[in-house]
This record gives structure tokens, C-alpha cells and sequence, in this order.
């Protein structure tokens, strides 16, 4: 389960306690994280990611540690995961990344690899994902990776996406 998944500039592999520091470097940067989740203190951002984490054994997949092929830093977090605080709405594919490396792909790349390891490796049905109408990157990321608008979620004020089969025009992973 401890699988590590490389993809064209990427390497995507299990989150660890030296994760901790450059991830909350992000998730406390409230500009990076409008959208969703911003922790406040160090703290806050280790147990968020360890919930996610924990989920590994349970469910068989949690999000990973992103990080760049070329330096094997860490640039963001993210891949499937069943929310562990909103667990009703299956399994989902969900991002941070540090916004030095925004705009560059990198969400495109990990949300492709995300839905080829659930249908290939996992045998997933559908794989989900959410945006709120104003994080117009998200929504781009999303239409560009074959996810379908199912409509806006009102409880949890986003809008609601998913995907079925992986697109015959993804670049798969080496």
C-alpha cells in the first residue's frame, strides 16, 4: 500500500511526519488555501493530514506527498481519499499545492494519475470531486481531466463532479 507512483515531472508516494513542516507551509498560507481547508497552527495541519492518512489501511488509497521528480521536494499534497470529516460522498480526488508552483500542470498531472490508479489499480466505479464556483483553476483542472459538472452541492457549497473510466487520452504513468 505504501505504493509510490511517478509520473512525467512528479513523484507521488505515502505521506510521512517529515511531511509535516513543507505541507503546512501551504496549509497555512491563506491565499494557497481560499478554497478550502487553511490551518492556523502546525497542529491543525497534523491532524488533517493524518486523518487522510490514517485511511490508508481502511480504505486502501489515501492522497499522497506530491513531490517534484527533479529536487524530490515536496510541492503539495493530494489523490484519492474518502474525507474522513464529510465521509458520505465516496471516494473523492482532491489538491493543495505551494503556489510558487501554480499554473505549471502539476494539478492536471496528479488528478490524471489519481484516476488512473483507481480505475486500473483499485478497480474504483466513480471517483469524485468538488470545486466552489469561484476556484475557476479547480474547475479547469477538472473539465481538462474528463470529470463531468453533476451539479451544485448545496450542503457543502460546491459544485459536484465525477468521472467514470479513465479518458482514452491520458498520459498514463511510468
Amino acid at each position: 500500500m505504501n505504493q509510490i507512483i511517478e509520473t512525467e515531472r512528479l513523484i507521488l508516494r505515502a505521506f510521512n511526519k517529515s511531511d509535516i513542516d513543507p505541507l503546512f507551509e501551504i496549509q497555512r498560507d491563506t491565499e494557497a488555501m481560499r478554497h478550502t481547508f487553511c490551518a492556523t497552527t502546525r497542529d491543525d495541519s497534523e491532524r488533517y493530514l493524518r486523518a487522510y492518512s490514517y485511511k490508508l489501511n481502511e480504505n486502501g488509497f489515501a492522497p499522497w506527498t506530491v513531490c517534484l521528480d527533479s529536487i524530490a521536494h515536496v510541492i503539495g499534497w493530494g489523490g484519492l481519499s474518502i474525507d474522513p470529516f464529510e465521509a458520505g460522498y465516496g471516494t473523492e480526488v482532491s489538491y493543495f499545492f505551494h503556489k510558487e508552483y501554480w499554473g505549471q500542470g502539476f494539478a492536471s498531472e496528479l488528478v490524471r494519475a489519481s484516476v488512473v490508479h483507481g480505475f486500473t489499480s483499485l478497480n474504483l466505479d466513480v471517483i469524485g470531486a468538488f470545486a466552489r464556483n469561484d476556484n475557476l483553476g479547480s474547475i479547469r483542472v477538472l473539465r481538462k481531466c474528463g470529470f463531468n459538472l453533476l451539479g451544485y452541492n448545496q450542503d457543502l457549497q460546491r459544485n459536484q463532479y465525477e468521472i467514470k473510466q479513465v479518458p482514452e487520452n491520458y498520459r498514463h504513468t511510468r
